[in-house]
């Protein structure tokens, strides 16, 4: 079971990302960390990039992704960036994009993850 430490009283959040479920996404595989209902301000997940990812945007969030591991590129409103580990993007809202190739990524959505907040051309 994933350590999710939400304490009355407390002021932070504690999570294992490695332990918690896999789900999909339209980039691939993620774990999403900090999705309590009350928080509102950030999530992080852990994103296993697949090749068919796909182009969206968000009205709302704004994203950071981590390159943590492989190589390949980050489609940016329909251009092409070549990305590596420890490569880091802010994508702000209604940028179209996507990550291409075998790579797992850290992204940093703020605010709080929102699925009804992914859009599709």
């Amino acid at each position: 079971m994933a350590l999710e430490v939400l304490l009355e009283m407390k002021r932070y959040l504690i999570t294992q990302l490695d332990e918690l479920e896999s789900i999909k996404c339209s980039c691939g595989h993620t774990k999403r960390g900090f999705t309590e209902p009350d928080n509102e301000v950030a999530t992080v997940h852990l994103v296993d990039i697949s090749k068919d990812s796909k182009a969206h945007y968000h009205k709302r969030l704004t994203e950071i992704y981590l390159i943590l591991e492989g190589e390949g590129y980050i489609e940016l409103d329909g251009e092409l960036y070549p990305v590596k580990p420890m490569t880091s993007v802010l994508i702000k809202p209604g940028c179209r994009h996507r990550a291409i190739g075998e790579m797992r990524i850290a992204n940093i959505p703020i605010p709080a993850f929102d699925p009804e907040d992914e859009w599709f051309d």
